[in-house]
């Protein structure tokens, strides 16, 4: 099953980090925090990326190039035929797509941009901000009993962020609004989809967490999986200097990986 990971915004809460690169690859622990989203998934059995780029797309392209170079065992041999060998490789065994999917394209425009690589399969969908450690092997799990077409991970966290409206059999009534102490359960992202999802989505100009999105609660297709445990965002840069201290202390509650 691949993992579509949003990675193309611009980050404009960290403004002078996010003059040179995209939010995603914002480094916690000295790499970037979208590497550690998919060391989490890793654990979980799930290499295969595709991340949805934009804003400054050839710096995400970059850093994997190297990345991948510099974890490897490697011969240059320039005196016949100018070959590169590569004799073993010590990083994550991922297959990584890094799509363009344009500078102002809207979360479900780089959804649906992303169709030809997905395929007719299921695929997880997440945000390149936010690290969580929510078991995603259980999220799937959940997922394939209900056979809605999507599945979204709920978390408590006390912001003015849209909340969500759960019935009793986790089915996603609505969105609303949050009253800052109100308790409610907000969309977190690590999500599984069905392929069904891209007809809902129409262009560039399509704001996932939307119409498709309402769609799919009204028509009573969107299930919630409730995570009680850790998530947290990196929307601006006291959130981000809190993930840096989890780190450096060896408290970081989503490094589920040795």
């Amino acid at each position: 099953m691949k993992t579509v990971i949003l990675a193309g915004g611009f980050g404009t809460r960290f403004s002078e980090q996010s003059s040179y690169k995209p939010k995603p690859m914002i480094e916690v622990g000295g790499m970037p925090i979208l590497w550690h989203i998919m060391k989490c998934y890793s654990h979980y059995g799930f290499n295969d990326f595709i991340i949805c780029a934009g804003y400054k797309q050839y710096v995400i392209k970059e850093w994997f190039a190297d990345y991948f170079l510099h974890t490897s065992d490697i011969t240059f041999d320039f005196t016949q035929g100018n070959k590169v060998i590569v004799h073993e490789m010590h990083s994550e065994p991922w297959r990584v797509t890094v799509v363009d999917t344009g500078l102002h394209t809207m979360t479900g425009g780089r959804i649906k941009r992303i169709q030809p690589y997905v395929g007719d399969e299921p695929f997880m969908m997440t945000y390149g901000d936010g690290v969580c450690d929510v078991d995603i092997a259980k999220l799937k799990q959940f997922h394939d009993s209900h056979g809605k077409l999507a599945t979204l991970t709920a978390v408590k966290q006390q912001e003015q962020k849209g909340v969500l409206d759960i019935g009793g059999d986790n089915a996603v009534r609505s969105f609303r609004e949050k009253n800052a102490d109100d308790g409610a359960l907000i969309n977190a992202g690590f999500m599984v989809l069905s392929p069904r999802v891209f007809d809902l989505l129409e262009g560039d100009d399509t704001i996932f967490e939307r119409a498709p999105m309402e769609r799919l609660a009204a028509d009573g297709q969107l299930m919630s999986y409730t995570h009680t445990g850790f998530w947290q965002c990196m929307d601006n840069k006291r959130e981000h200097d809190m993930l840096e201290k989890m780190w450096e202390t060896d408290t970081a509650p989503w490094k589920c990986w040795e």
